[in-house]
């Protein structure tokens, strides 16, 4: 899908493209691609690189032009392994020319839209709306970041009342998700870096923008560490108890076998086809039950005491 946006105070949606327009495709149509190519001439190897799920933040410049690649928060459905991810988010810019490119539906595009309307913010050149973009993708990292915590805490809660393989596994997921996002926010930093100790971008873009893209960005992976750390240690502590609860379930289970041995050693002794002094006795019956359950009710004591079991 296409759209074309014009900046007056805030973006507006346009129905064709203009010089210094913004256009934006997300999940890219056969059509659009060849309006890519023929249209704007944007060099086919940029497309390629962000058809690239892999592909890492960086920034190329090929005859004139100018890409800029950012890993941006994704919100997956529920049956995903993972409930959050990273994707590329292409930047190509060239004189009046100024296009990102997703190959995802992204919830950042829209809120950016929405807020640049409500702030009625200008952007003076393409370098300064690429800046902008990167704070609103460091502002939807902490957004998800917000999801992920409140289901952690979630998680935790159930494995307050019983520890299930299903938790662990709920902890695996979110795990995985703080891996992608922790990795993408240090590429987006690193990016972010080259770009503003670039002398072309530093000078004509405005110093408190780099400062807050700066801060968002910091925020935005240390909230991820702290996080994923404490995620690493209900992990841990869960993966622990459930350890210690299998220990204690076979002491218990070898404790019940020695106590059950005892009463049976006892029968097969007095069983066996041998003279033991009981064979004519009519109560034999019950001095072994007897001497069964003594035995087994010391053994049981002598057991609790030494928290056997």
């Amino acid at each position: 899908m296409v759209t074309f946006y014009i900046n007056t105070k805030g973006f507006e949606v346009t129905d064709k493209w203009e010089a210094n327009c913004w256009t934006s495709i997300e999940c890219p149509t056969a059509e659009e691609h060849n309006f890519l190519l023929s249209g704007l001439e944007v060099p086919e190897s940029f497309l390629s690189d962000i058809d690239d799920n892999d592909e890492r933040p960086r920034r190329e410049e090929e005859d004139g032009w100018q890409l800029i690649v950012l890993r941006v928060p994704y919100r997956k459905d529920s049956t995903s392994r993972i409930d959050y991810t990273t994707v590329p988010l292409g930047i190509i810019i060239k004189d009046d020319v100024f296009v990102t490119v997703c190959n995802y539906k992204l919830d950042i595009i829209d809120d950016f839209i929405v807020y640049s309307i409500r702030k009625q913010i200008t952007v003076a050149n393409h370098y300064e709306l690429a800046l902008r973009l990167m704070l609103s993708t460091s502002v939807w990292f902490l957004k998800y970041l917000k999801h992920i915590n409140i289901h952690m805490m979630q998680v935790q809660n159930e494995l307050q009342e019983t520890v299930r393989n299903k938790e662990i596994m709920e902890l695996q997921r979110i795990d995985n998700s703080l891996v992608y996002f922790v990795t993408s926010l240090k590429g987006n930093d690193v990016l972010f870096y080259r770009m503003v100790h670039t002398k072309q971008i530093r000078d004509i873009c405005d110093e408190e923008l780099i400062e807050d893209v700066e801060i968002e960005l910091k925020q935005a992976e240390e909230t991820t560490n702290i996080y994923r750390n404490i995620n690493h240690s209900l992990s841990n502590s869960y993966s622990s108890l459930i350890s210690n609860n299998i220990n204690t379930t076979m002491k218990q289970l070898t404790s019940i076998t020695v106590i059950l041995m005892l009463p049976t050693l006892i029968a097969s002794l007095f069983g066996m086809n041998v003279i033991n002094y009981l064979e004519n006795d009519p109560f034999a019956m019950a001095y072994i039950i007897g001497a069964s359950i003594i035995s087994s009710l010391i053994l049981y004591v002598f057991m609790k005491k030494r928290d056997l079991f």
